[in-house]
């Protein structure tokens, strides 16, 4: 059967209302970014508060034994701050789709609504291409959004400091505008297809949400000092979620067919 966009644009549509019922998820939704924004600015604005501070060159030198005398420490580590939160800020547009998703098939099944959608004439791609929609459209949305805030904050608490903007750097634009959406099709996928074999929407959002501690553990690593990152790290980051993406649309396509989802919950 032919793929249709506007089917597919049907799907997204009634599931995009369907979210703008959900009060609670949108709180989840929004509380998120608030603390990947407000957390870097204080932990910049700590920094350029107090840039003699001695305590900042042990810090600094902590990552970089090599940090020269007259290099300003404060400097450094609000360098590194930033390339080390990008990591972080990642985990956002992974896990705003999470939260979505999870409502994908699974939702459907306990608001009783799956079975009149399964009767309708539509194929397995365009029911992935919908449903995928409603979550990245609105995750990839939050993460612009929230990057401007980022941006806004950080050059407003480093002025002082710096007397120039720091952000947006080369790193976070290529981050937030490709690696962003790719990440966010990553959760996606991983949400939709533990969404349409569990018979919950809670089980799939709490398994689906053991995706992010990858994550999080590389941004451990790098606030260790075990991890040095930068464009090169985050650049092979982005082509195995690329990769992952191409894998899960695949199982997607395969796993939400109307005939498979008949026989399992019709």
């Amino acid at each position: 059967m032919a793929f249709r966009p506007k089917r597919a644009l049907a799907i997204f549509w009634k599931d995009f209302l369907d979210l703008r019922k959900n009060v609670g998820l949108l709180l989840s939704m929004g509380v998120l970014p608030l603390v990947f924004v407000l957390v870097p600015i204080g932990v910049v604005w700590a920094y350029a508060a107090r840039p003699d501070d001695p305590n900042l060159r042990v810090i600094a030198q902590y990552y970089n034994q090599d940090l020269l005398l007259g290099e300003n420490a404060a400097l450094f580590l609000i360098d590194k701050t930033l390339t080390d939160w990008f990591g972080m800020f990642l985990v956002m547009p992974v896990f705003v789709p999470i939260l979505i998703s999870s409502q994908s098939v699974a939702g459907e099944k306990e608001r009783r609504t799956l079975e009149p959608l399964l009767s309708s004439p539509v194929t397995a791609a365009e029911l992935v291409a919908g449903k995928s929609l409603a979550s990245l459209v609105p995750a990839v949305g939050i993460s612009w959004v929230a990057f401007f805030v980022f941006c806004v904050g950080v050059d407003v608490v480093a002025w002082p400091l710096v007397q120039a903007p720091l952000m947006p750097n080369a790193l976070w634009t290529f981050g937030i505008f490709v690696l962003a959406p790719l990440f966010a099709f990553f959760g996606n996928g991983v949400a939709v297809l533990l969404s349409a074999r569990v018979s919950e929407a809670r089980t799939a959002q709490q398994l689906s949400a053991l995706v992010v501690l990858p994550l999080v553990g590389l941004v451990g690593g790098q606030i260790a000092g075990w991890l040095n990152a930068g464009v090169g790290y985050y650049a092979l980051q982005g082509f195995v979620v690329l990769l992952l993406d191409g894998v899960l649309l695949v199982a997607s396509v395969r796993l939400l067919d109307r005939e498979r989802l008949i026989s399992r919950w019709g």
